[in-house]
């Protein structure tokens, strides 16, 4: 039988699971980890070029230069599986005032996730930059990597309760503490990669960066994923020493 006290810790670390498991999934699938907010076109030469910009981003081959381009120029929002600009709905181009904005995306594929970045965005003779690759790697392959733990978490938890037991909960507070760092790790290696790409391409002038929701998600999903592993440690290391202690009670 388990006892009050540990059969609440399990619900809230449950519940805590469950909500940065659908934070992380939800900051994931979204692409506002990253936004640029670019000063108003005026004139018809910046209006050609900023078409001519878009049509290359929509349908051109994938280059780091040419979509960073865009997405300074274009009121951006880049996040781990897609990138966005804001345009208007027309054809028109910013020739009518108050013109509906819609957001236009392409996603990364898989083997675009898997692309060198050049120590100078566009220019393949420049060399590989192996920091900024890697970080761009793991930015991607972490999260994936939270949620598997945390899916195998959940799988050994579901099992355990069938066998009505808590003898696997101590393993199941473990997967829960490395997805949480997994996710920790996610965002630090996005903030870093993402300034290494202001440093290498800097940002035109009036175009302002600044951190997205669906980063603020992923960071908050962490903290929730380590307070449910360290409940589910408490519960199994406190059972634990409670079951020996009336085991050896019964013994005397």
């Amino acid at each position: 039988m388990v006892d009050n006290r540990y059969a609440t810790a399990l619900v809230i670390a449950c519940v805590l699971s469950v909500l940065a498991t659908v934070y992380l999934s939800v900051a994931v699938g979204t692409q506002h980890w990253y936004q640029y907010s670019s000063p108003t076109v005026r004139g018809e030469a910046n209006v050609s070029d900023l078409r001519s910009l878009y049509e290359e981003f929509m349908d051109g081959e994938f280059d780091e230069k040419t979509y960073s381009d865009t997405l300074f120029r274009l009121n951006g929002t880049v996040g781990l599986w897609w990138r966005c600009v804001l345009v208007p709905s027309g054809t028109h181009w910013y020739k009518e005032p108050g013109a509906k904005m819609v957001l236009e995306c392409r996603s990364f594929s898989l083997p675009q996730q898997f692309t060198p970045k050049y120590k100078e965005p566009g220019n393949h003779n420049s060399g590989e930059d192996l920091l900024r690759t890697y970080l761009w790697r793991c930015q991607f392959l972490l999260p994936l990597v939270s949620l598997g733990l945390v899916v195998l978490a959940g799988l050994t938890g579901f099992c355990a309760c069938l066998c009505r037991s808590l003898t696997p909960t101590l393993g199941i507070g473990v997967l829960h503490l490395l997805a949480g760092l997994c996710t920790l790790a996610t965002v630090c290696c996005y903030l870093a990669g993402m300034d290494l790409l202001h440093r290498v391409s800097m940002l035109p002038d009036k175009v302002d960066g600044s951190l997205g929701w669906s980063l603020y998600l992923a960071l908050i999903s962490s903290p929730l994923h380590m307070m449910a592993a360290a409940l589910l440690v408490w519960a199994a290391r406190s059972h634990s020493q409670n079951y020996y202690r009336m085991t050896a009670y019964r013994v005397a």
